[in-house]
């Protein structure tokens, strides 16, 4: 079993799917050798889809309605995917974004993944990532240790997975390749960018962005290649879909049309149909899942673990309450159709989700847009004209779904997930701007952490992160400024990362703070410390008792600005002297 998902990737960014510029042709060969659902959809962006298609429930239920702020971590008390497969005797590995969490134990070898290649946070260079990757030769967790590998990013990501499927080709196995690209920063090889340097239908980021596609349709030929020496081909199921809708592979302006979106209205974050409809195809000749045949009724991707489970005949022990349906007698033609029912997609990036926001309920053919817009997709596939007050039964009925999906998916809303610190097993947990719960903008990639101020918001703000102390006892919290892997000190500047080309995204070099303070408060705890500013961090002490807590981690310049640290160590230590 092969699960391929590209990042933020629309559904109008293979050629097979309309697009008359792009080079996807093994994309495309996947396309007509399989079976492929027309009318498949994601989340509107990347963790809450991810949490969605890996644990067979709605995002929003599973915790994850954001991608940073503390609100994209996979609840533990779900058992997701690669645990199914675990369970069932499957060899497990992840290769490339995981976005569902960055400490235990949320982590993705924490949740039934034997062998990982990662990078951190929601796409590589973000904060939570190796410091300075930047898609080449860069250093990725291998099974939670960092590791430098050379080459491209999707490049390692599907040669590492060649490599685990060729050691366990005797074995069942699961892999799971999420490749960060097309993701940004639009970092491609200058060849893949020259492809379409004379295209003048797109913009030159565009350019970039398609080159990254058709690298990954290179690798994605590997791959296929790979299983077939292997003898492999016929008895695996390999899946490939997208995270959510496409983000730099159309645009608007004054200009009129770059690029192309299968007629669909929005890109990525939006509640309209190009927002979440994303392309899936699977291919199993063994289980006869080929001729090129499209299923053009509704599914979604918290569908996939049920019908995987069908497909494999895997024993589900755990008795999730899975949201998603069963695919699998429509895919074998066991059955001709589908049941009727209601699907939601929303966008809730903030820290309390917001009862109708950017959400769209779904069925076959219609969809109703934050309550009040209904549009049918056989008759407006664009989503143009609002006829809503011509079928006011149809907005009732559709309201009335949307009221029974709030309530089974808010259950959980009372509570935050929490990192896990001072457990036996973890000698130390990791906290990173990306993760503290605020509604001010935060520095969630390094870019924003070289210069803080240098956006179009800027980022220094303050916030708390959860935190679950495993035990009583003392421990050791040490605030920093720059990651531990740079080696740099407060009073020092990172420099500029590379040269900035129409393939390559420089990061600019960094600021300086005067730091004069540091302050930690935990409940009752207050603890404060003067900042040696020729250090590279502050070391705090104290004991801490068993529990949830938020934490106040924070740092005050000499303009009596105060802001988050933006990187926290937390370990258990020997009892305090």
């Amino acid at each position: 079993m092969i699960l391929i998902i590209t990042d933020d990737q629309g559904y109008g960014d293979v050629a097979a799917n309309g697009n008359k510029v792009i080079k996807t042709p093994n994309m495309d060969k996947l396309y007509h050798e399989g079976v492929r659902f027309t009318n498949f959809h994601a989340g509107t962006t990347c963790a809450p889809s991810r949490s969605g298609l890996m644990a067979g429930i709605d995002g929003n239920r599973a915790g994850v309605w954001h991608t940073i702020g503390g609100c994209n971590f996979l609840r533990d008390k779900f058992t997701i995917m690669p645990q199914v497969f675990q369970a069932n005797g499957y060899c497990t590995a992840m290769y490339g974004k995981w976005h569902l969490g960055d400490a235990y134990p949320y982590l993705p070898e924490d949740r039934g993944f034997e062998e990982t290649v990662v990078h951190g946070g929601g796409g590589v260079g973000q904060t939570p990532d190796y410091w300075n990757n930047d898609y080449f030769d860069d250093t990725y967790w291998h099974n939670g240790k960092p590791q430098q590998y050379k080459g491209y990013c999707t490049d390692v990501f599907f040669g590492e997975a060649m490599k685990y499927i060729e050691s366990k080709k005797n074995k069942p196995f699961f892999v799971y390749i999420s490749t960060n690209a097309p993701h940004g920063p639009l970092n491609v090889e200058k060849k893949y960018y020259d492809l379409y340097k004379d295209e003048t239908s797109i913009t030159d980021d565009q350019k970039a962005f398609y080159g990254m596609i058709t690298n990954i349709d290179d690798n994605m030929g590997f791959l296929d290649k790979k299983l077939e020496e292997l003898g492999l081909k016929e008895n695996t199921i390999v899946i490939f879909t997208t995270d959510n809708g496409t983000a730099s592979g159309y645009k608007t302006s004054k200009d009129g049309e770059m690029g192309f979106n299968a007629q669909m209205r929005g890109t990525k974050g939006s509640q309209y149909e190009g927002g979440h409809r994303v392309p899936f195809f699977i291919r199993w000749q063994n289980g006869k899942l080929v001729g090129g045949e499209s299923i053009n009724e509704l599914t979604m991707n918290f569908d996939i673990l049920p019908t995987l489970i069908d497909l494999c005949q895997l024993k589900n022990n755990f008795k999730t309450d899975f949201d998603g349906i069963n695919l699998a007698p429509r895919l074998t033609k066991k059955v001709a159709s589908l049941p009727q029912r209601y699907c939601v997609v929303d966008n809730n990036r903030q820290q309390q989700p917001e009862k109708w926001h950017m959400c769209s309920v779904m069925d076959n053919e219609w969809r109703l847009v934050d309550g009040k817009e209904l549009y049918n997709l056989q008759s407006d596939p664009g989503e143009a004209t609002n006829i809503a007050t011509k079928y006011p039964e149809r907005v009732t009925a559709m309201r009335a779904a949307y009221e029974k999906w709030w309530e089974h998916t808010s259950v959980d809303f009372s509570q935050y997930e929490a990192y896990k610190v001072g457990v036996s097993n973890e000698t130390e947990t990791i906290l990173t701007a990306m993760d503290f719960h605020t509604s001010d903008p935060q520095a969630w990639d390094q870019e924003l952490i070289r210069d803080p101020l240098g956006g179009k918001k800027p980022a220094l703000s303050k916030g708390y992160w959860m935190i679950d102390v495993q035990h009583d006892g003392d421990y050791e919290i040490t605030l920093r400024r720059w990651p531990s892997e740079s080696g740099l000190r407060f009073n020092q500047v990172a420099p500029a990362l590379g040269e900035q080309t129409k393939w390559y995204n420089a990061l600019p070099k960094g600021t300086v703070f005067n730091i004069e303070k540091a302050t930690i408060d935990l409940d009752a705890l207050h603890l404060e410390q003067k900042v040696d500013m020729s250090s590279d961090k502050v070391v705090f002490r104290a004991h801490i008792n068993k529990g949830r807590k938020q934490l106040y981690a924070n740092l005050i310049t000499d303009k009596n600005d105060e802001f988050s640290a933006f990187y926290v160590y937390i370990k258990k230590i020997d009892r305090l002297k």
